[in-house]
């Protein structure tokens, strides 16, 4: 019977095999890095995607929070025209009470006593002037008292000069006058009033 030599058929067999292991394991790897980089991609776009939704939700936020200070603006300017326009209210209110008060300043002055200042502070008037005598002086005051728009008067001093009595004395607007002229801002639930000079 004849014999085969079957070594050059099993070195060819595994050679062949190894260059089929080697084929798979290039392969694999050259998967493996395509899949890599396809994944790689994906994430970076995913990433750039989201900066982009990130980048808008900043840009909105930004906008709206210029909105806001916008809005807050324009409140504060709202609240400041609300302001005087309530002021030129008061005014306008006010217009002809003051003239009633300066109409009863001089009608309440008695011969003999002039005044060397008028001031106004809230609802109270204060007066300075100059009086031919204390009895004068005391005339002026029943005057005062008999006002319609002035009341409670009360003297601060009386100083004999020269040139007669000099006197101080201060008296009240009546409420429905005081309640006219007092100044927004002022506290009207307290009934407090703004301090305003009045010339003599």
């Amino acid at each position: 019977m004849p014999r085969i030599n079957l070594l050059p058929w099993r070195e060819a067999e595994r050679k062949r095999k190894r260059q089929e292991f080697f084929v798979g394991v290039i392969g694999a790897v050259v998967i493996a890095l395509l899949l890599g980089i396809a994944v790689n991609l994906q994430l970076e776009g995913a990433i750039s995607s989201q900066n982009e939704r990130n980048q808008l939700i900043k840009d909105q936020i930004a906008e709206v929070n210029k909105q806001i200070t916008e809005i807050v603006d324009l409140e504060a300017k709202k609240s400041r025209l609300q302001a005087r326009i309530e002021v030129i209210e008061q005014l306008q209110r006010s217009r002809p009470v003051v003239v009633h008060l300066f109409d009863q300043l001089v009608k309440t002055l008695p011969d003999g006593v002039h005044y060397t200042s008028v001031k106004q502070v809230g609802a109270t008037l204060q007066l300075a002037g100059v009086a031919q005598s204390s009895t004068r002086v005391s005339a002026l005051m029943r005057n005062i008292e008999s006002s319609e728009y002035l009341t409670e008067p009360s003297l601060g001093k009386v100083a004999t000069t020269n040139n007669g009595a000099e006197f101080t004395l201060s008296a009240k607007q009546t409420g429905h006058s005081a309640d006219q002229i007092e100044m927004p801002g002022t506290a009207s639930k307290s009934k407090r009033g703004k301090r305003a000079g009045v010339g003599p």
